[in-house]
């Protein structure tokens, strides 16, 4: 049976989101940006698109290109939020809806046409109702019969568009394409088909599958069926989406930090985040890894394996500060992020010793605390004092499960409650030599 794939491509989304928020800044140039000292734009309005600044650029650089731009911190829990009702509309139309990132999303319609009478019709209708209960929010559609296709056309009319890609359209429309229009051609990859006189689809089409498999590995006959416009991956619902591989959060620091016991509460709190996401999703991991960054960029990474599965952020914690401890710094580190990998889910072990039932019941009682309230309501006392890093949403977040981040909101002002670090009792893990190895953070 012929598919038929919708792609939604929500139009400038963080600063759409601003605008209608706050009707002052509706029809200016503005950029979103992180809240610390070291950001770049996130997203930026159309407004100011007109004058250069795109994703990437220093606020430093946007204010170069547009003087008069309006730099607008961004917050996280208003755009995931939004995502989520914007999940809650597509569901009324189909309920095979994969959220792609926050602001792009896959719907499989095909069954949903016999009864909206076609695809145009389910367009109109999302549209409007993404109108009547958000506002001013536009997306871009495409509408093909794949997930490829349907990608390419939500990004040929910007900003509120519809592109409808047949089948018996596919060949002319790729013949003279960029081969970089395709989604899962970077740069780099650009740059390399370049190198071997490969620049449009059509080329890259017509390669051969030996040249393609010489030059790009396994990848090579991927990439000339996606230059033919054949893709047969099926759009995945949230809850048919495989388990995750690893966890992890990283932030970047306002100013360089060189101290170790600064840099310790950094990993703290960084664990903290790691383990409530573990034991929201019901997972367990063996493998810390720890990631830092020196000021020139240098990028890298320790890990250390445990006999147990844990998601015990202390347990992480202690993990990470040891491997912490058997590196000699050259530099302040700018960027500190901590994962836990080699995971298993649904994870759930009966404590057998009185200490450890202690440490259970207060971590599930700080989690239904923090649930309630807001993350970080009753923590650690090493974490009163902590960096308030908002960070920047992962491509990976989902909205339910472990891929999903909450931002740390607090529903009602409390004090916040401390629980004493040091003197709690924990058992050091054993820890087998690290292992230097670069990994991308979930």
């Amino acid at each position: 049976m012929k598919r038929t794939i919708m792609h939604i491509d929500m139009n400038a989304f963080f600063a759409s989101v601003e605008q209608q928020i706050n009707p002052a800044l509706r029809g200016k140039p503005i950029a979103v940006i992180g809240s610390n000292e070291r950001t770049v734009v996130t997203t930026a309005s159309y407004e100011a698109r007109a004058y250069g600044v795109k994703t990437g650029m220093t606020k430093y650089e946007a204010k170069r290109l547009c003087p008069h731009v309006i730099l607008v911190a961004g917050d996280t829990s208003r755009y995931t939020h939004t995502c989520r009702c914007l999940v809650e509309i597509y569901r009324q139309y189909t309920p095979i809806v994969e959220v792609y990132s926050i602001d792009e999303a896959f719907l499989d319609i095909t069954g949903s046409i016999p009864l909206f009478g076609n695809a145009e019709i389910i367009v109109k209708n999302i549209k409007r109702d993404i109108r009547q209960r958000l506002g001013r929010l536009t997306c871009s559609v495409g509408i093909a019969h794949n997930k490829l296709l349907a990608k390419l056309g939500s990004d040929m009319k910007k900003p509120d568009g519809l592109v409808i890609i047949r089948q018996e359209d596919v060949d002319t429309l790729l013949e003279h394409l960029p081969a970089k229009e395709l989604c899962g051609i970077g740069s780099q990859l650009e740059k390399r088909l370049s190198a071997i006189g490969i620049r449009t689809c059509g080329e890259l089409g017509r390669a051969s599958i030996r040249l393609l498999r010489s030059q790009f590995g396994v990848i090579g006959e991927r990439l000339k069926l996606m230059a033919q416009g054949r893709d047969d991956s099926l759009v995945i619902p949230l809850e048919q989406e495989p388990d995750a591989k690893s966890v992890g959060h990283s932030m970047t620091l306002d100013t360089d930090v060189s101290d170790p016991e600064t840099l310790e509460r950094h990993i703290l709190h960084l664990s903290e985040m790691v383990g409530r996401r573990l034991r929201r999703g019901g997972y367990a991991g063996r493998t810390v890894t720890l990631t830092l960054r020196y000021p020139d960029f240098d990028t890298f990474t320790r890990r250390s394996s445990v006999g147990i599965h844990m998601n015990n952020s202390m347990d992480i914690y202690l993990v990470a500060k040891d491997i912490l401890n058997t590196i000699r710094l050259q530099q302040p580190i700018r960027l500190v992020g901590v994962s836990i990998s080699n995971l298993v889910r649904n994870f759930g072990q009966i404590p057998l010793f009185r200490s450890d039932r202690v440490k259970q019941a207060a971590t599930r009682a700080m989690d239904e605390i923090n649930d309630r309230y807001g993350d970080f309501c009753i923590t650690w006392g090493t974490l009163i004092e902590r960096y308030h890093h908002k960070g920047v949403i992962s491509p990976s977040w989902r909205p339910d499960g472990v891929k999903c981040i909450n931002p740390s909101i607090q529903k009602t002002k409390i004090q916040f409650m401390s629980l004493h670090q040091t003197e709690l009792t924990h058992h050091h893990l054993p820890i087998p030599q690290d292992q230097i190895r670069p990994e991308t953070m979930a």
